[in-house]
């Protein structure tokens, strides 16, 4: 029997809708796999944690936006190891992933963050509006970034007492990579606004800064977060930090010995000595006398002088400027 001309363009229309529907019913059976993926793995660790004592829940648990991305949200999170004296809990959580990148989700955190550790005080972090975002690209780098407006931090208060206000900031930002067994870090903050309650009654202004540092051993230390900043080191590559005409910038290596003596060897530039001299005379009254007639004498060097930063065994002074010491940390 012979096919009429008019019968191959049907059959071939016929054929590529066939097509269609074949590729579409593996993508959707694909897409609620990983989804069903997603939920085991999610309920799999929840379950294991729990299984060694520790108490963690996602509530609510839900994985949609079928079919174009993939969305998963708790409506709160929680994580409290009672051995470890850990806590942390949070509100809603959604991720959401497009379909193309499935690794690298883009997740919303609704505060406030509680966290209680051994060595610190409980905290309460919250937020006008926070955005978290990680990515995988080949083969293994990574990276995790943060933004947050709004952002503010207080002691969590507990039996009825009093918070204590630490700081807040109109914006803050970080990004975490991989690099080797350390951890690069990039930083930057504005309108940055310390609490004298949180610093001895001392005084600061509003801060503006930036911060590109590496941090020794990071990954071992995300892996296994630490009880104490003793025996850690970090190289700084720039930090900038910057109030009205006061402009400081400093960069090099510090590192906490095994009795919490901080050392550093670090390069410092500034900006408008005369006002940098009163942003530390406040901070550190008891030296304020010998700051600005140091920075005095730093003036005369021009508008941009430089000198070393040295910080021995906690002792530290800023070029011939004697700063005092530093209380050994934990």
């Amino acid at each position: 029997m012979t096919v009429s001309p008019l019968q191959k363009p049907k059959r071939r229309r016929f054929l590529w809708l066939a097509v269609l529907v074949a590729l579409f019913i593996a993508y959707s059976a694909g897409w609620f796999y990983f989804a069903n993926r997603v939920r085991a793995e999610v309920g799999g660790t929840i379950a294991a944690l729990n299984a060694k004592g520790i108490n963690a829940d996602c509530a609510n648990l839900a994985v949609s936006g079928y079919p174009i991305r993939f969305v998963v949200s708790c409506d709160n999170t929680a994580y409290e190891d009672d051995a470890g004296n850990v806590a942390v809990s949070t509100g809603a959580i959604t991720a959401v992933a497009p379909i193309y990148r499935p690794l690298s989700p883009v997740a919303t955190i609704i505060g406030p963050l509680r966290t209680s550790a051994p060595g610190m005080p409980p905290l309460w972090l919250d937020w006008d509006h926070m955005r978290v975002a990680s990515g995988l690209s080949w083969p293994i780098r990574q990276k995790i970034s943060l933004q947050a407006e709004g952002f503010s931090a207080q002691t969590d208060p507990q039996d009825d007492t009093d918070p204590v206000q630490l700081f807040s900031a109109g914006e803050a930002r970080t990004e975490l990579r991989p690099n080797g067994q350390d951890l690069d870090a990039n930083a930057s903050f504005k309108e940055l606004q310390v609490d004298p309650e949180a610093i001895g009654g001392r005084m600061l202004p509003p801060l503006d800064g930036n911060l590109s540092a590496t941090l020794k051993d990071g990954l071992a230390l995300l892996a296994a977060p630490a009880d104490s900043l003793r025996g850690r080191s970090i190289d700084i590559t720039q930090l900038d930090l910057s109030s009205g005409t006061a402009h400081i910038t400093v960069a090099g290596p510090i590192s906490v010995d095994a009795d919490g003596l901080i050392d550093a060897d670090l390069a410092i530039k500034l900006q408008d000595p005369k006002a940098t001299a009163t942003i530390l005379g406040n901070a550190i009254p008891e030296q304020r006398r010998q700051i600005e007639q140091g920075f005095a004498a730093l003036a005369l060097l021009g508008s941009e002088p430089a000198m070393p930063l040295k910080i021995v065994k906690g002792k530290a002074s800023l070029g011939f400027i004697p700063l005092g010491r530093i209380k050994p940390v934990e």
